[in-house]
C-alpha cells in the first residue's frame, strides 16, 4: 500500500533533477511510498534524462507550463 507520494513539478530543470532527485531516491527507500514527476511541458532533454535514469518514477506529462 502506498502511504506517501512526492510530487515533484518540473519545467527545463533537468540541471535540478541530476541535482537532488538522486538525494531522494535514496532517502526514500522503504516500501509505501511513490515519487511523481509533473513535468510541464519541458522542452529541454530532462524528460528523456528521467525515463533513462529513473524509470521507476511515475511521469505525469503535461502540454505546457501551468
Amino acid at each position: 500500500m502506498i502511504k506517501i507520494a512526492i510530487v515533484i513539478l518540473n519545467w527545463n530543470g533537468r540541471k535540478f533533477l541530476e541535482m537532488y532527485l538522486p538525494s531522494i531516491m535514496s532517502n526514500s527507500n522503504s516500501d509505501g511510498y511513490v515519487v511523481y514527476i509533473a513535468d510541464n511541458g519541458s522542452t529541454d532533454d530532462s524528460v528523456v534524462w528521467l525515463t533513462q535514469h529513473y524509470p521507476q518514477v511515475k511521469l505525469i506529462r503535461l502540454d505546457k507550463n501551468y
